[in-house]
């Protein structure tokens, strides 16, 4: 597992060390206004007053493993672009968008070795990435200054995904999620950056073989029961029905908002190694029917109760351990889960049994 987290942080630095735009990239999109040009090379494929044409056009006219770059900046409206296999898309202009029920603004779907090593995004979206089906996507610094709508989205009810990276995610002001995943194998991050997102900041969903260095939220999911980082719908669950650790996070911050951590529906096989959560309204931590769950380290600090918690539709919890400083909020263990463990400090009030 070590060795593959190596990898994916190698070659997402790779990328984001060069510059948007650098070089001689395969195709641009240049213009203003309602003035835009595509080239490929020395040749135009597009000039006209539709941005959102002329970007599709630019990325139209390269193959695999050529690169666009869309230096121009400009609103695609309630539209899609969509992004072919082996191609890199750079988008160093700022790309408004409109919504689009059901999709995204821009979306790759059953593709291989799509790479978006750049985007600056804004507006309300559907979802303002949508992929599924894919294999070893990059995806590197992402910043979306969203008015609503979701940020990035891995569909439910299509092909799964397979190695997917991304470097440093940043998204503010989406009605719903800042990041979603379902169905993916093999998923490296760098960041999720959340800021005054409605729902979850990182929420993953059948997904395995994780890793994620820091999910960082300030008000996310106010008012809600959402959190900071949620995992849910059997997120770790292994192909074979076991909880063996797959999900590895170094590092959760979450500052106000609904929960900081949020664990259920069959969900676990996750070490957290590092917290820092304060003011959460509700929950700080909640783990609800899951199963193999590490908090190694960290503190609470006010907020809502740290609690271990289930439904009786689903198996109880099991084999979680948390070691944790918690300050001026109390600490719940309701029901008796099997084989808990609590390795606490601070002034928090504690009810375990």
């Amino acid at each position: 597992m070590r060795s593959f987290v190596l990898a994916a942080v190698l070659a997402i630095a790779s990328v984001a060390n060069a510059q948007c735009g650098s070089g001689t990239p395969d195709a641009r999109v240049t213009g203003s206004g309602s003035s835009f040009t595509a080239t490929r090379g020395s040749s135009t494929v597009y000039s006209g007053s539709d941005y959102r044409a002329a970007i599709q056009a630019a990325v139209d006219s390269i193959g695999a493993g050529q690169r666009v770059s869309v230096i121009a900046s400009g609103s695609i409206g309630a539209n899609t672009i969509t992004i072919g296999s082996g191609k890199i898309f750079e988008g160093c202009g700022t790309i408004n968008v409109g919504n689009r029920s059901g999709r995204g603004a821009i979306e790759s779907v059953n593709t291989n070795d799509v790479s978006i090593p750049y985007l600056t995004m804004t507006g309300n979206p559907y979802f303002g990435l949508r992929f599924y089906g894919t294999r070893n996507l990059n995806l590197g610094r992402i910043t979306m200054n969203l008015s609503g709508g979701l940020g990035i989205r891995f569909d439910r009810d299509n092909p799964a995904n397979y190695n997917v990276r991304m470097d440093v995610i940043t998204v503010s002001g989406a009605g719903s999620h800042a990041v979603e995943t379902w169905n993916i194998d093999g998923l490296n991050i760098n960041q999720v950056i959340a800021r005054n997102v409605g729902e979850s900041g990182l929420l993953l969903q059948a997904t395995r073989n994780a890793w994620v260095g820091l999910v960082d939220g300030q008000n996310v999911g106010t008012g809600t029961g959402y959190a900071t980082f949620r995992m849910a719908n059997n997120n770790g669950q292994n192909p074979n029905g076991n909880y063996n650790t797959n999900i590895y996070v170094d590092r959760v911050v979450s500052r106000g908002g609904g929960r900081g951590i949020f664990c259920v529906s069959q969900s676990g096989a996750v070490v957290i190694t590092q917290v820092d959560l304060s003011g959460n309204g509700n929950n700080s931590i909640l783990i609800e029917n899951c199963y193999n769950v590490s908090i190694r380290g960290g503190r609470v600090n006010g907020g809502g109760e740290v609690r271990v918690a289930a439904r009786s539709e689903f198996p109880n919890n099991r084999d979680v351990w948390i070691t944790l400083q918690v300050d001026n909020t109390s600490v719940r263990e309701s029901p008796c889960g099997q084989n808990i463990n609590w390795t606490l400090s601070g002034n928090g009030g504690r009810n375990l049994c």
